[in-house]
């Protein structure tokens, strides 16, 4: 008497190893997508040049910055455009004093400079309580319309880190944009991971061992 093995599907395995493998393709090609779109915005990303006078008595501190492991704050001023408008500018690093009652000593040149930087849609996002508000200098969050609630100042819809050089000893050593395209990179590749699997799981179940021969 012998016995063997034989390939015999069945058919709700075929029917779940279809809807995972279709399910799998489709969720990793809509993740692959979204990386993309992702890559190409931030590739795509607008720098823009203006010239104005950066607003001293509005200087707000954003807290928890680090830069090259020491703590501090990005200085963030209102620019003052020459035909009257604001824009809000992320203008650099500047370490925290030993003490944290004490507030660094910041230097705003006069008069109108030449600003380049990068068109953000708003500045970089920590936690807060959702009812938290803004005292002070030092904020944990700069939103454009508290900003403008805050100053009184109407505002551009966007905010500028700037690159160029100015006089005023602040670190701009920005990291490169992160676009999150590695994210759903990464979710792609496990979507795609599952349809694989659900074709293995197919063919290992749908192998049988067969009646033994007389």
């Amino acid at each position: 008497m012998k016995s063997g093995y034989s390939f015999r599907p069945r058919l709700w395995g075929f029917a779940l190893a279809v809807a995972g493998c279709a399910a799998g393709i489709a969720l990793g090609n809509w993740q692959a997508g979204r990386a993309a779109e992702k890559r190409l915005a931030a590739a795509s990303q607008k720098q823009l040049s203006l010239r104005g006078e950066f607003l001293e008595r509005y200087t707000v501190l954003l807290d928890n910055k680090v830069n090259r492991g020491r703590p501090g704050y990005h200085v963030v001023q209102p620019l003052r455009l020459a035909d009257g408008r604001h824009v809000l500018v992320n203008r650099g690093w500047i370490a925290a004093p030993a003490h944290r009652e004490q507030l660094p000593h910041i230097r705003t040149p006069s008069g109108e400079h030449a600003i380049e930087g990068r068109v953000l849609e708003h500045f970089p996002r920590a936690y807060q309580p959702a009812d938290a508000r803004p005292e002070g200098r030092v904020w944990q969050n700069v939103e454009v319309t508290t900003f403008a609630a805050w100053s009184g100042l109407a505002l551009e819809p966007y905010v500028l880190e700037q690159h160029s050089p100015f006089p005023d000893g602040l670190a701009r050593n920005w990291p490169a944009p992160d676009s999150g395209a590695a994210t759903n990179e990464s979710y792609a590749l496990q979507w795609y991971t599952l349809a694989g699997l659900s074709v293995v799981l197919f063919v290992a179940l749908s192998i049988r061992r067969a009646p033994p021969a007389a």
